[in-house]
């Protein structure tokens, strides 16, 4: 019984759980397979990355500085891509980006922290 190679077919010779012909075969063959899911991934993490640039271009003076949504929105801030949120005593509520995050204010104003 002679095995061939997942990816392009070829004859498979030398270790009995072997399953491509080379590294190349294997790669292109986990790049078909996960190709739908790292798309996905892939969009999200650059979402994130970009409100994440967005939110450290502001120059934060002991920890925290406040903004406008328009000036947040100029910049291209999707509102929909945050990583956590935190929920303080009093109940306001802070949307991260790893150690960055904003707390919505009155009048469209928001509040930028970055998390010690």
């Amino acid at each position: 019984m002679t095995k061939e190679c997942l990816e392009c077919g070829t004859k498979l010779v030398g270790r009995v759980d072997k399953k491509y012909c080379s590294d190349h075969c294997r790669n292109a063959y986990n790049n078909k397979l996960n190709k739908d899911s790292k798309n996905l991934v892939r969009n999200i993490n650059n979402k994130l990355r970009k409100n994440y640039r967005i939110l450290n271009s502001f120059s934060l003076k002991e920890g925290k500085t406040t903004t406008t949504k328009m000036k947040l929105m100029d910049k291209g801030f999707d509102f929909d891509f945050i990583t956590n949120l935190y929920t303080t005593k009093k109940g306001s509520t802070y949307y991260f980006l790893y150690d960055l995050g904003y707390l919505p204010l009155d009048n469209d104003r928001y509040m930028i922290v970055k998390r010690e």
